[in-house]
Parts: structure tokens; sequence; C-alpha cells
């Protein structure tokens, strides 16, 4: 439905327009329909300060297409401030099924997701409620082998505007060159998909090679309090000859005895420990140390609820891994039924790229009671890359 800019408010001859017009009365928010999309506040009245942070954004789904702000907002005026909705309409005047809420914070956030994902809005109609992130990252493939970091950078940043950061990762087999793609990071949502307009058509080729691009979807971010209990490390850039008997000899070194057990995976490792302490040492310890002839990563493993890894990624259509069960293992690969970890950073490429050349276990659906993988339709995590 187009905006409608002569009654102020884009709200005449909407369906239901005057309980939104009450709706707005109470509350004294603004109500503007423009671009397919009805945004209510954004800020909202007597807001001073800055917008709420990154984080504090929820995406809505499964929404009945008769359902609107009227219902929506008192749903979620009870869990917390809203600072902006914006709901998806089309041009017959219905919801599009989903929509967008900011709160004012993360935390009012978080506890939108666990108290409305899978309420009953009406009998039988239950909402799917995850995170929202905004998406600054691109995936490019095609890269020729051969170069380096420095170079990608460099080409990127002639070919387009506002790039960050390349994030490459070393081919398992031969350390010297590159898996064949890159991670490009820009400074914004805006610069990356205005770059990646520019890339897509195949107009631009890099050092003569035609490229692939398309989003990557963000790392997941995991709580503090969370991670201050990790005794799990996650390394990386492994020689496949590498065994785990070797990894765990070369951990054990630090502080004999202190590693329970390794379970490495193609040019990738999780090594457990006893305690937190010893893992955190052997951490500061190794990190960077060249393991049979390669420099390793270490990191501490990321454990990922599903709360905090189910969301809707703004710049990949939605394509937001939606999960079940209580943990989720991300790396298509599921060791421990009862914990999941991932390892950090994790990106992951585009479907239609990543899986010719991905490796999926043979067991589908649930591992356990508590993990579970999606095969084959999670996209691939690039640790997984084969070269």
């Amino acid at each position: 439905m187009e905006s409608n800019h002569k009654s102020g408010d884009g709200l005449s001859g909407t369906q239901k327009e005057a309980a939104l017009r009450a709706l707005v009365q109470r509350t004294g928010y603004s109500l503007v329909q423009e671009n397919g999309q009805r945004k209510y506040g954004g800020p909202p009245p007597g807001w001073d300060a800055a917008p709420p942070e990154r984080g504090c954004e929820i995406f809505i789904g499964k929404l009945p297409r008769d359902l609107f702000e009227d219902e929506l907002i008192p749903l979620c005026e009870k869990i917390g401030k809203i600072y902006e909705m914006r709901m998806m309409m089309d041009f017959s005047g219905n919801n599009r099924g989903y929509a967008f809420v900011t709160f004012s914070n993360k935390q009012e956030a978080k506890n939108a997701i666990k108290q409305l994902n899978n309420y009953e809005i009406r009998n039988g109609r239950l909402l799917g409620v995850c995170a929202s992130v905004d998406n600054c990252r691109l995936f490019v493939g095609g890269i020729p082998k051969t170069k380096k970091r420095e170079e990608i950078l460099s080409e990127m940043k002639k070919v387009t505007e506002g790039v960050v950061d390349v994030i490459v990762y070393p081919s398992a087999a031969d350390k010297t060159k590159n898996r064949g793609f890159a991670f490009v990071e820009y400074e914004s949502h805006r610069a990356a998909a205005m770059a990646r307009r520019k890339l897509l058509p195949g107009r631009i080729q890099l050092w003569g090679h035609p490229i692939a691009v398309d989003w990557a979807e963000p790392e997941v971010e995991v709580d503090e309090d969370t991670m201050s209990s990790v005794k799990i490390l996650y390394v990386r850039n492994l020689m496949l000859s590498t065994s785990e008997e070797m990894i765990e000899k070369e951990f054990n070194n630090i502080k004999p005895g202190a590693v329970e057990r390794v379970k490495k995976i193609r040019d990738y490792a999780f090594v457990h420990f006893n305690n937190r302490e010893d893992a955190v040492e052997a951490m500061k310890a190794l990190n960077g140390k060249v393991l049979d002839g390669s420099p390793i990563e270490v990191t501490l493993a990321k454990p990922v609820d599903k709360d905090s890894y189910v969301r809707y990624t703004r710049g990949t259509g939605g394509r937001g891994t939606m999960l079940q069960g209580e943990y989720t293992y991300s790396l298509g690969h599921v060791y421990d039924p009862t914990t999941t970890y991932l390892g950090a950073p994790v990106f992951y490429g585009p479907q239609a790229y990543t899986i010719p050349s991905f490796h999926f276990p043979a067991t589908k659906g649930h591992l356990g009671n508590r993990a579970i993988i999606r095969a084959p339709s999670v996209r691939g995590n690039t640790n997984r890359f084969l070269p």
C-alpha cells in the first residue's frame, strides 16, 4: 500500500484504521507507511539518546496476514520499551508475514525472543521469533589461490568502497595458498549491499577471473558469562597430516595431564581441558606457534544455544538457520551429543557455492537429545571448505 502523505500518517483507508489511530493516540508514537513497510516510532516520543546498539532488534515471523500493530504492539510492550517496529506490508493492505521490533536494550530483546518465540498469537498460530542482525560481510569466491590477504584487500578496496577487512583462510592441503574465496567486511550494511550490487552482475573480474559474490552470515556472538566458563579450545590451520595424538601431546606439554581429549576434523580441532585455567594458559602459550610446519590459531570455542544462534540476518533474505533442540553444532559435524561448540570466528558462505565441495555427515536429524545437524541445508562454515 502506498504512503499516504496527505493524511500525514499513512493510515487513511487502511485495515483496522480506527484501532491503529487509537493505538497512536494512546502511545504518542508516530505510525507512517512508506516503501513497503509501516514504521511505528523510531524514535519514540521523548527519545533524545542515540538509537539502541546492535543486538536490540528482533525478527517476528509467521504473522497472520490480517494481524497489525494494534495486536502486536501491546504484546511487545509487556516485555520492554519499543524503540521501533517495522511491519512489512503488501499492496493489498495485509502484512507480509513478518515484522522487526527494536527494543531499547539487548536484554529486552533477549527476553522478547524467549517469551514470544512459539507464542500462540491466535488459535493455532504460533509466532517465530529470533534475533535480527545487519550483515556487513560478503562472500567472494573465484579468487586465485595464489593471492595473499594483502593483495585481496587492496583489490577489493579498488573495486568497492567501505572495505574494513578481508578474512582469508589457507588451503588445508597447501598452507601457502588460499582456499579460493575470501570474506570481505564493510563499514556498514549499506556499504556491503552497494558492493554486492556492483559485483553481482559479473561485470567486474579480479585478476582476470570471474567471481561469485553473495552475503556471508556474521559470526555468532556469545555473552561474556557463557564464555567465562568455557574450557575447550578451538585450533585452526592444522596440517591434514597432524594427528589427534600429536595435538594432545603439544597441548599437554604446557601442563601434563591437562587435556581431557582432542577431536580433529580435517584441518581444525577441539581440545577439551579438565579445567578452564589450563585451557586459557595453553591458548596464550600456543596461539601462533608453528605445529607440524603450520602456524596454528588457538581461541576459546564458542558454546551456542539456539536462542543466540537462531536469527534473521538482514541481507540473506532471512536465510538464518532455524534450529531445533537445545543446542546446535554449526560446523556440519556433530561429535559431542551433549554440548555444542563453534570455532571463532565462524562465517558462512552461500549454499550454492559451498555445497559442491562440502562433505556432509551421513547422519541427518537429531543426534542424542540435545544436538542436531541440519544437513545439507545449513550453509557451509568456512572451516569446512575443501581446498
